[in-house]
């Protein structure tokens, strides 16, 4: 129920100081007969129009705010809407050898990257997400899927040291696009996070981006680190960890070749910060697609509360007519 001149209810405040009127007013012309013992009235039977004294009284309350509603318009409304969600599928390439346990970002590299990606996927419910891992190979550590929450659960999962080290950025690239490639979804997306130059793997970088192009598959790449050197951690022969500082050695040329080769773009993360913005603005610019129809029909409900306040100005003047008419 919705009213077309809401504002007109607020006339039902005008009941209060008019109720108040009348119980002080009673109150004042009420007679009143003093005696000496009422012992002698109780057996008295009192008139059923005593009980029907205030009747009159509420029922031109009644009748009333029924006619202030009335100038509200209440109406009933119905809504239905039909939506139509287009998501977008997306492969998340992430670089898993050693170097990505430098702590210029905190707690490391590949930690930051863990956290901001979850974020990331939390804030697309409707696209279908996967993971590619790659360092000295690539394999894929979830395919496509709509599951959130497992594919979550995989994240605490990824580690370093699960295949040979090195970075084949090309074979990162490809295992994605192997994913990516038979989707029906318009828009398919790669998003390869790295913090070191192509050194491993069968396939190079930009042959990957010429493949992904011809599917049609946008890659956005993230050169994460630090400008100059970073701290890394090893194990000292007493079993100590020492840090020591190890240059950072971002292939940004290659990224951005790949990223232009496919419509993408290329960021670099050299914070947690940082980071979280280039995830925000990938989030920005590959949207879901959301088409909503909203229909609505309202029909006027005033009819039915201006009946019932005819029928109470009526039983009002009746009953003031008959069994509550006052003698002259």
């Amino acid at each position: 129920m919705v009213f077309a001149h809401i504002e007109y209810l607020l006339l039902l405040l005008i009941l209060i100081p008019i109720i108040i009127w009348y119980v002080m007013r009673h109150q004042q012309i009420d007679p009143s007969l003093q005696v000496s013992d009422t012992h002698d009235y109780d057996k008295v039977r009192k008139s059923f129009r005593i009980y029907l004294l205030h009747l009159p009284f509420i029922l031109r309350m009644a009748a009333l705010a029924l006619l202030i509603i009335v100038l509200a318009r209440p109406q009933s409304t119905d809504n239905w809407q039909s939506s139509e969600v287009e998501g977008i599928d997306i492969m998340m390439a992430i670089d898993v050898s050693g170097s990505m346990l430098a702590e210029d970002l905190l707690p490391n590299r590949l930690e930051a990257a863990k956290d901001v990606a979850a974020k990331f996927i939390n804030d697309r419910p409707n696209d279908n997400i996967g993971i590619t891992l790659f360092a000295g190979e690539s394999f894929t550590q979830c395919p496509l899927t709509i599951d959130h929450t497992a594919l979550l659960n995989l994240f605490e999962n990824i580690r370093t040291g699960v295949i040979d080290d090195g970075t084949a950025i090309g074979m990162g690239i490809s295992n994605a696009v192997a994913r990516l490639k038979d989707s029906q979804a318009k828009s398919k997306v790669v998003i390869l996070l790295t913090d070191g130059a192509n050194n491993a793997g069968d396939i190079s970088p930009l042959t990957s981006a010429e493949i992904a192009k011809t599917y049609g598959i946008r890659v956005y790449t993230i050169g994460i680190g630090t400008q100059g050197t970073a701290p890394y951690p090893i194990q000292t022969m007493s079993g100590a960890i020492q840090r020591i500082q190890v240059e950072v050695d971002v292939d940004e040329p290659t990224l951005k070749d790949i990223a232009r080769i496919t419509d993408g773009e290329y960021f670099r993360a050299t914070d947690n910060e940082s980071l979280e913005g280039i995830y925000q603005e990938i989030d920005k610019l590959e949207k879901t697609k959301l088409n909503v129809k909203e229909f609505s029909r309202r029909q006027e409900e005033y009819l039915k509360y201006a009946l019932a306040a005819f029928l109470l100005v009526l039983l009002d003047v009746l009953l003031r007519q008959t069994v509550l008419r006052k003698l002259p």
